[in-house]
């Protein structure tokens, strides 16, 4: 089985397919966005046109979700 890709998302579409799993935005500081989930922690998203592998790699493992999950959330 191929592992799932990596998407290209803006800082957006991330910050609403968060939204999805329960993050709600607590802070926004000029060109980042700061979301914090009960039960999980904190990530902060930055706003741009698209972000980088590392970074959204990096905010899919924190949010302790799959790729696979990820993609299925930008839907």
């Amino acid at each position: 089985m191929m592992a799932s890709k990596l998407p290209i998302v803006s800082g957006k579409q991330a910050v609403k397919a968060f939204n999805k799993l329960g993050y709600a935005v607590i802070r926004r500081r000029s060109s980042h966005i700061r979301l914090e989930h009960e039960s999980k922690k904190k990530i902060t998203i930055p706003d741009h046109k698209t972000l980088g592998k590392g970074i959204l790699r990096k905010l899919i493992r924190d949010a302790e979700i799959t790729i696979e999950e990820f993609n299925k959330l930008l839907k």
